[in-house]
C-alpha cells in the first residue's frame, strides 16, 4: 500500500468532474397516465453558464435562449409548472425566465407550439415584476402565482421593499400587452406563497408570513372560494400564527387541503375540509419531521397517489426516509428504497416519482413502487467513472458542545483504494458548515465532500444548533444566538475528532458559504483551534448586511441576533469585520460579483482587514456569479484554488496541476 501525504494523494475526481457532475435537479411534476404519462424536471447546467433546461421523460424541451429561473425572493424555486390539456388540444408549460423575468408559455403534443411566448407584461424596469410558485386553474384560462413587484413606484409607496402579492395571469397572453390584465388576489402581508387551486377549481390556498419572521418561524395558511372569472370570496384562516410554521400546503383529490405543522415541535401533516372550522392530525412523528424550511418556492414533502394513499418525504437526523401514511396516521418507512436525501417527489398512478441521491450514488429520476419498491430511472444517477472504493460514506456523530448540549455532524474519512497516509501522520481536518443557517447538511453521496477525501482529507459536516432536521427546539438553538451556538458546534466538531485521534490537530481548515461563511469568520476570531479558513460570500459585518441586503432577508437578523436599532451593540459584539485583531491564520475569500444576498462589499472588508494585518491570504470575484457558483470555468477555479490554498498551508503538494493564488 503506497504511503503518500495526506493531500497530495492523486484522485479521479478532479474540479472538471464536479462541474460536469453538479447538475441540479428541481421537480419532479408529472401530467398524463399510462402510455401518456410524462415526467418532467428542471437541470441546472453549469456547462451551460449555469442555465436551467426544462426536460421531459429525458428530453430537453427548452430552447438554449431560455432559462427558467425566477430571482423572486432571490433563492427562487418553482420557476416552472405544467397545465392541463383542455378539450384535447396541446398541453402547456409555464416557465419564469431568467433574463427578463416574464412567465412564458409553450406547448408540447400534437399541434403543439414550441416556441415559448410571453404571458406576462415587460417590466419598467429590469426585472422590476417577478413571477414565481404557480399553477393553472382547471379550465386553463389562468395561472395563479406570486408576483414580487420591484417597480420604482411600488418600491417607494411601500417603504423601501418590493410588494409581495397572488396574482391571476391570463393564460391567452393578453396581459403580456396589457397590464391591467393582471388580477391581484391576495396581498396584505409581507410575504406570500404557495397558492394551489384544488381539483374543481373551487377553492385556492396560499399561505402568508409577516416581518420579522421567516417563514419556518410563524405562518399562516389560508384559503378562500375561487370562482371562474377569478375572483376570491371571503379568505379564512385555515391554521397557523405567529409562532407555528405551516408548510408544503396542497389539495387533495377529494378536496381536502393537506399541510404540514410544526405545532407539536415537529413538523407533521393535518388536514382541513373546506366549511370545517378545526383541523385534524394526519400524522403523529415525534422524533422525525414531515416539513422543511422554506427557503425556495416548491418545496413538498408529500404527495398523493391515484388510490388517496399519501406518500412522504421523513427527515429524522437530518437523513431523508420515503414513507407511506396509513390509515391510523402511522408513517411506514419504505427500506428498500435507497435514499438518504429527497429534494422532491410527485405522483405518477401507484407509483411516485423522487429526485433524491443516496449514500452511493448522485442525485437521479426514480419511479417507486411504494409497495414493492421496484423502481425505474427516468434519469440515472450519473455515472462519473470511478470506483465506488475511491467514496467516503457519511458517518454520523453527536458530540458536547457548550452548555453540554448534543450537537451533531457526519463524519467522513480519508478514503483511496490501496492509499494511505505516510507513516505516524493523521490526516488534516475540514470542517465543513452549512448555509442557511437554517438548513441542514445530510449523508448523501456529495462530490464537495469527495474531492477533498479522495486527496486524504478527513471531513466533518457540521449540523450545528439551529439546523433543521431535527426538531423545532433544535431549529430554534440559534435565535439570538448566531454566532454563539454554530461557533461553539464547530469548534466542538473538531476538537471531539482531534480529542478521538482521528484527525491531526495541528492541520485543521474551516469552510462554509454564505452564513457558514460567517460561522468560519467568526471561530477564526473565537479560537486557536484552525489553521486555516475559506469563506465563500460570508457575512463579515451584521450591521451592514442588516441595511443591505434583499427584502426575504432584512428582518431575519432581529431573530438571529436582535432587532434592529435596539440591539446595535449586539450585532457589533458578533460581527467578524470588528475582531480581525483576533484573526491569526491565512484566509481564502471567494465571492460572486452580482450576489444581492451577500453583497460583495462584505467580502471586500474582511480581506482589506486582512491585508492590513499582513496575515496571508487570497480574494476570487467571479464575474457575473450570484449568491453561489452555478458556472463550471467558476466552480472548477474554486475548488482548485481551495485545494492549492491548503497544501501552500499545510506543507503538501497537490497532485493537481493547479494555477497558484495571487496570494497577499
Amino acid at each position: 500500500m503506497p504511503h503518500l501525504r495526506y493531500g497530495s494523494w492523486p484522485s479521479p475526481l478532479s474540479a472538471a468532474r464536479i462541474a460536469e457532475g453538479a447538475v441540479g435537479i428541481d421537480g419532479p411534476v408529472t401530467r398524463g397516465g399510462d402510455d401518456t404519462a410524462e415526467v418532467w424536471w428542471g437541470e441546472l447546467r453549469p456547462t451551460e453558464g449555469g442555465r436551467t433546461a426544462l426536460v421531459r421523460n429525458g428530453l430537453d424541451r427548452l430552447d438554449t435562449e431560455f432559462n427558467a429561473r425566477t430571482r423572486a425572493h432571490e433563492y427562487g424555486g418553482r420557476a416552472w409548472w405544467l397545465g392541463h390539456s383542455c378539450a384535447g388540444g396541446p398541453a402547456p408549460v409555464y416557465f419564469a425566465n431568467w433574463e427578463d423575468q416574464r412567465i412564458y408559455r409553450f406547448t408540447t403534443g400534437p399541434e403543439a407550439d414550441a416556441t415559448p411566448v410571453p404571458i406576462t407584461p415587460a417590466p419598467r424596469v429590469q426585472h422590476g415584476l417577478r413571477f414565481a410558485d404557480g399553477c393553472e386553474t382547471p379550465d386553463g384560462e389562468w395561472v395563479i402565482c406570486v408576483m414580487e413587484d420591484h417597480e420604482p413606484e411600488t418600491v417607494e409607496s411601500n417603504g423601501g421593499e418590493a410588494v409581495n402579492v397572488i396574482v391571476a395571469v391570463p393564460t391567452d397572453g393578453s396581459a403580456a400587452w396589457d397590464r391591467h390584465r393582471l388580477k391581484v388576489l391576495a396581498g396584505g402581508a409581507d410575504f406570500v406563497a404557495g397558492p394551489r387551486v384544488a381539483a374543481d377549481g373551487g377553492w385556492l390556498c396560499w399561505f402568508r408570513w409577516d416581518h420579522p419572521n421567516m417563514p419556518w418561524d410563524g405562518t399562516e395558511l389560508c384559503a378562500a372560494p375561487l370562482f371562474d372569472d377569478a375572483r376570491l370570496g371571503n379568505e379564512m384562516l385555515v391554521a397557523g400564527g405567529d409562532r407555528t410554521a405551516i408548510h408544503g400546503a396542497d389539495w387533495t383529490h377529494d378536496g381536502d387541503l393537506v399541510f404540514s405543522t410544526d405545532e407539536t415541535g415537529w413538523w407533521n401533516l393535518a388536514r382541513w375540509s373546506p366549511g370545517s372550522s378545526e383541523t385534524r392530525r394526519v400524522t403523529s412523528v415525534s422524533d422525525a419531521e414531515i416539513g422543511a424550511p422554506h427557503w425556495q418556492f416548491g418545496t413538498q414533502r408529500w404527495t398523493e397517489l391515484v388510490d388517496g394513499r399519501l406518500v412522504v418525504v421523513v427527515t429524522r437526523q437530518a437523513r431523508d426516509q420515503l414513507g407511506t401514511v396509513g390509515d391510523d396516521g402511522a408513517v411506514w418507512m419504505l427500506d428498500d428504497f435507497d435514499c438518504a436525501a429527497i429534494a422532491g417527489l410527485a405522483a405518477l398512478g401507484d407509483d411516485v416519482v423522487v429526485v433524491g441521491a443516496s449514500a452511493t450514488a448522485m442525485t437521479a429520476v426514480t419511479q417507486v413502487n411504494p409497495i414493492t419498491a421496484e423502481t425505474v430511472h427516468h434519469r440515472p444517477p450519473v455515472d462519473l467513472g470511478i470506483d465506488r472504493a475511491w467514496f467516503s460514506t457519511a458517518e454520523p456523530i453527536s458530540f458536547s458542545s457548550g452548555g453540554q448540549r448534543s450537537s451533531h455532524a457526519f463524519f467522513y474519512p480519508p478514503r483511496g483504494p490501496s492509499l494511505s497516509g505516510e507513516n505516524g501522520e493523521l490526516p488534516p481536518l475540514v470542517v465543513m458548515g452549512h448555509g442557511g443557517p437554517t438548513s441542514h447538511s445530510n449523508p448523501a453521496l456529495n462530490l464537495k465532500v469527495q474531492y477533498w477525501t479522495s486527496r486524504g482529507f478527513a471531513v466533518v459536516d457540521v449540523n450545528y444548533g439551529g439546523s433543521s432536521g431535527y426538531g423545532t427546539a433544535y431549529r430554534r438553538l440559534l435565535n439570538g444566538q448566531w454566532g454563539v451556538v454554530d461557533v461553539e458546534d464547530v469548534i466542538a466538531a473538531a476538537t471531539h475528532l482531534a480529542d478521538a485521534g482521528r484527525v491531526d490537530r495541528s492541520r485543521i481548515a474551516i469552510r462554509g458559504g454564505s452564513a457558514g461563511g460567517f460561522t468560519v469568520l467568526a471561530a477564526l476570531e473565537g479560537s486557536d483551534v484552525f489553521a486555516a479558513g475559506t469563506s465563500l460570500y460570508g457575512v463579515a459585518d451584521l450591521a451592514a448586511l442588516a441595511a443591505d441586503t434583499h427584502k426575504f432577508e432584512s428582518r431575519y437578523l432581529d431573530n438571529l441576533i436582535g432587532p434592529w436599532p435596539e440591539s446595535e451593540a449586539v450585532y457589533a459584539e458578533r460581527s467578524p469585520i470588528n475582531h480581525t485583531d483576533h484573526l491569526a491564520c491565512p484566509l481564502l475569500v471567494m465571492q460572486g460579483s452580482e450576489d444581492e444576498v451577500v453583497p460583495p462589499a462584505q467580502s471586500e472588508a474582511i480581506v482589506a482587514a486582512v491585508a492590513a494585518k499582513g496575515l496571508p491570504h487570497a480574494y476570487l470575484e467571479f464575474e457575473g456569479e450570484q449568491h453561489g457558483f452555478r458556472q463550471a470555468a467558476n466552480i472548477i477555479r474554486s475548488f482548485e484554488a481551495e485545494l492549492w490554498f491548503y497544501g501552500r498551508v499545510f506543507g503538501f503538494a497537490p497532485a493537481d496541476e493547479i494555477e497558484p493564488l495571487p496570494m497577499g
